[in-house]
């Protein structure tokens, strides 16, 4: 049964001598993944759309116990984040912390949504990369369930390991993140210091609500 999603390639690996299999977050069916049969030769017409932050229609064949891409309408491929090797492995990152959060079968037009503001975002450069990143780990932990609450009697945020002391800008700005609508999400710069701040909470924050060693991170970090 061919069906159409609106969706984003996550990774991309190969197969055999002319496949491809790629992992494809949509917001209709979650993330899954697909065969993208003989997208190696060189005049494959889905050789380019089946590379990471390729975004627009996939027309996806759904057989028993796999999906097939048959057609990708690209809208979109982030050409920005290949011209730069830190914005391409932020990019990346973002990619498998959605992969990470995501499955199959469950709407993610949330997580979409978030990643693809997000990696404009970056091509844009028009705020901190670091920042860039931290909106993106504390508000995809917000929609997969996982958010600090803010205690009006203590003027501080709180998880359920303990207390963010935070300065008045950077809690504030920890509201904002989480309240946000998504299309105005990276619309906001920040000072260094808070900046500082919001790096060390959420960093360690996140890290305590997931069990993964990211790939693209860890290349950052270098």
């Amino acid at each position: 049964m061919k069906e159409r999603y609106i969706g984003m390639v996550l990774s991309s690996a190969t197969i055999g001598e002319y496949d491809k299999r790629v992992v494809i977050l949509t917001k209709e069916n979650g993330r899954f993944s697909a065969f993208a049969r003989g997208a190696r030769r060189p005049k494959s017409p889905l050789s380019a759309v089946t590379e990471p932050f390729c975004f627009g229609e996939f027309y996806v064949f759904r057989s028993r116990d796999s999906y097939t891409v048959e057609e990708v309408r690209a809208t979109d491929f982030f050409p920005e984040l290949r011209k730069d090797l830190d914005s391409l492995y932020m990019g990346l990152y973002f990619c498998e912390v959605a992969d990470y959060f995501t499955r199959e079968g469950m709407s993610a037009k949330s997580e979409l949504e978030l990643l693809y503001r997000a990696l404009l975002a970056l091509s844009d450069a028009a705020i901190q990369p670091e920042l860039i990143r931290r909106v993106y780990e504390l508000r995809m932990l917000a929609i997969s369930g996982y958010a600090p609450h803010y205690s009006e009697e203590e003027k501080c945020w709180h998880d359920d390991i303990g207390v963010w002391k935070l300065s008045d800008t950077a809690t504030y700005a920890v509201g904002q993140i989480l309240g946000r609508k998504l299309s105005e999400l990276f619309s906001f710069k920040v000072s260094d210091a808070v900046l500082s701040e919001l790096s060390a909470c959420v960093g360690r924050f996140f890290k305590r609500n997931t069990d993964r060693a990211f790939r693209s991170l860890n290349a950052l970090e270098i």
